[in-house]
């Protein structure tokens, strides 16, 4: 068994079969969100000082910060899920 790996951004990747939802962070509740597992120590951000335009909520608890756009993550999330093409586009 393998475990497929996503890459959201300037080359931080994340486990394909941990991520239980990918949103925008505009949002009040995502925001709170954010801000509350900031607070818990379960925040992380990869986006390298640039610009949050993805939330990945993991099945660990952990919300994970991306700057890339929740589209292109889900988009690589699929053809991570049905094998073709290139992952890293």
């Amino acid at each position: 068994m393998s475990t497929r790996l996503i890459n959201i951004g300037f080359g931080n990747i994340v486990a394909a079969g941990r991520i239980i939802a990918i949103v925008s962070p505009e949002s009040a509740p995502i925001k709170r969100l954010i801000s509350e597992a900031r607070e818990r120590g379960i925040l992380i951000d990869a986006t390298y000082g640039r610009r949050t335009r993805a939330v990945i909520i993991a099945d660990s608890g952990h919300i994970i910060l991306s700057a890339v756009q929740p589209e292109t993550v889900r988009h690589r999330l699929q053809v991570s899920s049905t094998g073709s093409g290139e992952e890293g586009k």
